[in-house]
This record gives structure tokens, sequence and C-alpha cells, in this order.
């Protein structure tokens, strides 16, 4: 084999084991990847998912297989329609373990609870952190930080526990994470900083928005810089983007990964000029949001079931 044939050889080999993702190029590394899920719990007959729900799986299993994301945000309506009893329930592995089966999403997934996973054992679920090598459900909230690859940048994304801040009335417990919430916000210097958690602070859908997100959450997020908020709750996929006094937030909504429903009735109940993108077709198996952050910037898109991009947004670091 002369030099020319080695070189080339070489070559093709480097080519393939970057495609099957063995090396990665430096652009790759500098970059974090991860998905976002919400109310993807299925369903408590058999089999205990729905057709959308193994829809947006196999379409999340392609596109990690290709983009390898480091983790999967999960944002609660874990199990559909009342929870899990305890924590050798089956529905961990009828709706979870045997769905999300590929390799490229044995990563881990940070939890945190819906309202349906309140008619169960929460308890359970936080439990399952420690026989699941990917459940990490540590508390009912938690904060996550990661860095970025090849940075010293990170982002800092709070999970919350919106069930206990919106529909409870265990005023103690409010307060309590209300400040815990405050103390993480205003101590993070994260190039970008999100809180996520089930019910969202704005939403055309029929559940629409929460008031008490909206007259709490949403000042913190403007006061300390944040660069916004994920949230399930309605089955759609939605971006608002709100300004006040010049500093922006994003409000994510990616419930769409077990249903879909196409109720606008809170269509009005937006700021004005909020809403960016919606989408939630009858006919649609699904979706879910992929997340592609540098110290440059961080992309958001909204992908169909079907492999469709559907739109995505840009997000630039906090100005702190």
């Amino acid at each position: 084999m002369n030099a020319r044939m080695k070189n080339t050889f070489f070559l093709v080999i480097y080519l393939i084991c970057i495609k099957l993702g063995y090396w990665r190029t430096d652009a790759y590394s500098h970059s974090l990847k991860f998905l976002v899920i919400g109310d993807w719990g299925g369903t408590d007959e058999i089999p205990y998912t729905t057709v959308e729900g193994v829809s947006t799986a196999k379409q999340m299993e392609k596109l990690a297989e290709k983009e390898h994301p480091e983790f999967v945000l999960a944002l609660g309506d874990n199990f559909y329609y009342e929870g899990v009893k305890t924590v050798d329930d089956s529905r961990f592995q009828d709706t979870f373990e045997n769905v999300y089966t590929s390799w490229a999403l044995h990563i881990p997934w940070y939890l945190i609870a819906g309202n349906h996973d309140y008619y169960g054992n929460i308890s359970a679920q936080i439990a399952y952190t420690k026989i699941s090598k990917r459940w990490n459900f540590p508390d009912l909230y938690h904060l996550q930080s990661f860095t970025i690859p090849g940075t010293s940048d990170t982002i800092d994304i709070l999970m919350i526990d919106t069930v206990l801040l919106c529909e409870s009335h265990d005023t103690t417990e409010r307060d309590i994470q209300w400040e815990w919430i405050e103390r993480n916000l205003k101590n993070s210097d994260a190039k970008y900083l999100f809180t996520a958690g089930h019910h969202p602070i704005y939403s055309i859908g029929w559940h629409g928005g929460k008031d008490r997100l909206i007259d709490k959450l949403l000042p913190l997020l403007y006061k300390y810089r944040a660069n916004g908020h994920f949230a399930g709750h309605d089955h759609s996929l939605q971006h608002l983007h709100t300004i006040q006094e010049k500093v922006t937030v994003d409000l994510i909504v990616s419930g769409a990964a077990s249903y879909i429903d196409d109720n606008t009735d809170h269509m009005a109940a937006v700021p004005d000029n909020s809403l960016k993108f919606h989408y939630a077709d009858k006919d649609s198996k699904g979706g879910f949001c992929f997340i592609d952050a540098n110290s440059d910037r961080l992309k958001i898109r909204f992908v169909e079931a079907n492999g469709d991009d559907l739109y995505q947004t840009i997000i630039y670091p906090r100005f702190i």
C-alpha cells in the first residue's frame, strides 16, 4: 500500500468514526445538547403507552443517536393517570424503561412531578432514583448544573415543583420552595439560567398559565436575568417571548410527548405579541424540544415525531 492509499484509508476510517460518534470534533465537544419532554407518561391501561408516546420516543432515539445529547429533562406527568403506587410498580418498566430503549437515551434523565404524579406516590418516583441508572429525581425540587464541554461556562436549571407552588394549600411548603428558588436564582453566575417545572407561566392551551407563576416566578426571572422557563401541562409545543424593561424571558412549552391537544382557549390571556410559535396538529404523533448550547448561543429546536423540524429559536447568554 503506497502513501496516498494509506492516507486515503485512514481518512475514510476517521470519517466513519466521526459519523458513528466514536470521536468528537471540536465543534461537537464545545456544545451541550439535551432533550426536553413533558406529559410523556403513557396511560394506565395496557400497553401503558400511547401511539403518540411511542412515536415520539422513536424520533427521540433517532435524533439522540445522531446528536448524542448529554441528558433529558422530563417535566412531569410521568405516569398517567394516577402516578405509581410503589417503587416496584410495573409502570416504571412499561412506560419508561421499555419505551426509551436506545443506547443513546441511556443517559441521565432529570425529572420533576406533574399533577397526575401526585395522584400516586411521589416518594416512590424519588426512590426509583436509587434503582435506575438513568432516573434522577433526588427530591421534589432540585438544582442541576452543567458545564458546556471545552469551556468553563455553565447552564443552571432549577427543577421546581409547580404542583406544590400552584395547587397546594400548604403555605409553609410553598414559602420554603419560593425562598429556595430565589436564593438559587440570585446565587447563579451561569452563562444560561432556567427554571423547569410542570406548569407553564403562560400558555395559550386548555389549561393556560398559572397566576402564582405569573405573579411570583416571572418577576424573579426578570429580576435575576434568567433566560427562561421550560414547562409542559398543556399538550402542545409553544414558544412565548416576553420582555420587561429590555430584559427578555423565553417561555417554552413541551408537553406533547404522549398526547396532543389543539385547544387555544387562552390565546387572549398571554401578553400581546409574545406568542412566537404554537403547534398542536390533531393528526400529529407528538413532539419534543432539542437544545444545543455553546458559549455564544443556545438553540432550541421543536421537533415533530415524524422527524420534521417545526421551528427553532436562539437564546443568547445572560447579561449579569
